[in-house]
């Protein structure tokens, strides 16, 4: 079930009803209810992957009742701490990374001379398995570390693990931040669900009107890349920068707005990553659910920053590598990984890495010189690592890199991408990036670009502001795309 479904626009309503009007006098009905309704939510894709999520959520609820039973045994709460990480991290490589280590497996012998005859499986890979395998990871470990103290609700816990808003693309939440959120009355808070009407329509306008335009031409460039000059594989690579932000973001604000009408508080994910000004600072606000939760389940336990320089080089370049092959069974996704790690590694020996903690040009309404110069910089930097996460393979991604550079320093490569942007571009799509553009400028300081844009306006300037953006939401929504991150 997508968000941008119409099975989806008379899903949510009959569950806030629901939630809100029927199941209200109780927090275990509510509970219960988020529960059946994520069930069938998941379900929809393929009722099989039921089975799998709440065997997880099983093996964890136990492992975490254990853990507290043998509070003063170390030696049994390290063998049920490896126990849920071999169960969880085996069910998602087995699903999510089988063909391509058998497919490398059988390549690697090849080269001695061997063929191996070792057939494919048909795997179908679980919607949203690599989010909320790390969610309920951070349960388990958490619960280990005595930082969070084991539920004894089932229910409870099943619902936080199935979520339905974050259910399949997240944040990442932690169990420490949410599920006490499910141990807690609700009550029904207007500007709060107001609020979150605001991000759910932000997030629509972002993957409905940028994102799924944007993926129109970024496809046809990226499928017929060797068809095109150079110029318009730079125009494919920006156009792909917005459609992922726009529709990875997008996703985000969905469920976050979500499930504040529902009396939850999910973690920030995205912080206006596209004006970063150097790449540590666009690491720190892109995707930063999967970010912190490598940085505290993975990096600070392997050493973090401390130690010697060379330690310090092996666990940056750990991270960013994890971090791309946690987005897919694919040599691509090692190689953006790896490349943006490069781009960070000058950043740590400098200690420059924590230079920009700010908002760029807090308070102010334009940016300086410099800070223009740097936002370019990293933004250029990004569009380059973008191309290795959208080609489909590490071939296409070199040919792809080999045809721009060289096509953009023949005349005839601007005429044609001038060409492609007039006959079958247009100009609404440059126009609507502009305006989003712009919007997100001015709201970069909030928790989400709409959060304040009009609130001080009369009502009926800030209403038809949000009948502009319904429109162009309709307008653009004829077809149902799928969330890129759906693959992941």
């Amino acid at each position: 079930m997508l968000f941008n479904s119409i099975d989806f626009a008379i899903f949510l309503p009959i569950v806030f009803i629901l939630y809100w009007y029927v199941f209200y006098k109780k927090l275990e009905w509510q509970n219960l209810l988020i529960v059946v309704v994520s069930y069938i939510f998941y379900g929809w894709w393929d009722w099989r992957f039921l089975l799998l999520i709440f065997f997880s959520t099983v093996v964890d609820f136990l492992i975490g009742r254990q853990l507290k039973i043998e509070s003063s045994n170390t030696k049994k709460r390290k063998t049920l701490l490896w126990g849920s990480i071999i169960v969880n991290l085996g069910f998602l490589g087995f699903f999510k990374y089988y063909n391509f280590f058998l497919e490398n497996f059988i390549t690697a012998f090849s080269f001695w001379g061997t063929t191996l005859n070792i057939e494919r499986l048909n795997i179908i890979l679980p919607v949203g398995i690599s989010f909320y395998t790390f969610q309920t990871l951070s349960y388990t470990i958490d619960v280990y570390k005595r930082k969070l103290k084991p539920t004894e609700d089932f229910v409870a816990f099943a619902a936080f693990v199935s979520f339905f808003p974050q259910l399949v693309a997240g944040p990442i939440e932690r169990a420490t931040h949410l599920l006490p959120q499910f141990s807690s009355k609700r009550v029904f808070n207007y500007p709060k669900a107001v609020d979150g009407l605001r991000q759910v329509l932000w997030g629509l306008f972002k993957k409905v009107v940028i994102a799924d335009n944007c993926a129109e031409f970024a496809n046809l460039i990226f499928n017929n890349s060797a068809d095109y000059s150079g110029s318009t594989l730079v125009l494919g690579a920006i156009l792909f920068t917005f459609q992922i932000y726009g529709d990875f973001s997008g996703y985000s604000d969905i469920a976050i707005g979500i499930a504040r009408l529902f009396g939850f508080d999910l973690m920030r994910n995205f912080a206006f990553p596209y004006f970063s000004r150097d790449i540590a600072e666009f690491w720190r606000r892109w995707h930063i659910s999967l970010s912190t939760w490598f940085r505290d389940y993975l990096y600070i336990p392997l050493g973090g920053s401390h130690g010697g320089r060379g330690l310090r080089i092996r666990n940056t370049f750990i991270i960013f590598l994890v971090s791309g092959f946690w987005h897919g069974a694919n040599w691509t996704f090692i190689a953006w990984g790896a490349l943006n790690a490069f781009y960070f590694l000058p950043l740590l020996l400098l200690n420059n890495n924590r230079k920009n903690l700010d908002t760029v040009a807090s308070g102010r309404v334009f940016p300086n010189v410099q800070e223009i110069f740097s936002m370019s910089f990293t933004f250029s930097l990004t569009v380059f690592a973008w191309i290795f996460f959208r080609a489909e393979s590490i071939s296409h991604a070199c040919s792809y890199i080999n045809a721009m550079l060289w096509g953009l320093t023949q005349k005839s490569s601007y005429v044609e991408s001038i060409n492609l942007l007039y006959w079958k571009i247009g100009m609404s799509l440059p126009i609507l990036l502009l305006v989003f553009l712009l919007i997100e400028w001015q709201g970069r300081e909030k928790q989400f670009a709409l959060q304040n844009l009009g609130l001080e306006w009369k009502r009926p300037l800030r209403y038809l502001m949000y009948y502009i953006i319904i429109f162009l939401i309709i307008w653009f929504g004829g077809k149902e795309q799928q969330f890129i991150y759906f693959q992941f």
